[in-house]
């Protein structure tokens, strides 16, 4: 068997395999070139739910009114740092969004279709602006890197 040198976040189990220990922290930093892809992604997922929002013949105030729904999420964290984490992700992935949208175009409601979509460009929006979703540890720490002072600490150490 070869020899296998492990971080202190990595031990092997019985079988043989290489667990990674759920204590250890991601910097969740994303640089260069995948950092921008996200954030061509992000701008494609606003723009095409934009785009398909002009299919559903609702009035256009229903996305200033309703943009930031999602954000009220972060009241999870009112419930801990995890419970909020996990409330918060679960509002800023595209699955439920995309659930939703589905939902109103298969059941001819203009209206969930419409809701879904303005909750699909808010995705793209935090996306775009760099905003990612939630480690457990703290609110600022998200999937693509650190947010405000905490971002401006963590490079000051690099």
């Amino acid at each position: 068997m070869a020899s296998v040198a492990l971080t202190s976040a990595q031990a092997i189990d019985n079988a043989g395999q290489v667990a990674v220990s759920t204590s250890s922290r991601s910097h969740g930093k994303v640089i260069g070139a995948p950092r921008r892809w996200l954030r061509i992604e992000g701008a494609t997922l606003l723009t095409g739910s934009l785009i398909a929002y002009s299919t559903t013949n609702q009035a256009w105030w229903l996305v200033p009114l309703t943009i930031l729904v999602p954000d009220l999420s972060m009241a999870g964290y009112l419930g801990g740092k995890r419970v909020g984490a996990q409330i918060y992700n679960l509002a800023h992935t595209t699955p439920i969004p995309a659930a939703v949208v589905g939902f109103g175009w298969w059941q001819d409601k203009s209206l969930a279709a419409a809701l879904g979509l303005v909750w699909l460009a808010h995705i793209g929006i935090d996306r775009l602006l760099g905003y990612g979703l939630k480690y457990d540890d703290h609110f600022q720490h998200t999937h693509l890197g650190l947010l405000g002072a905490h971002a401006k600490g963590s490079e000051a150490a690099a």
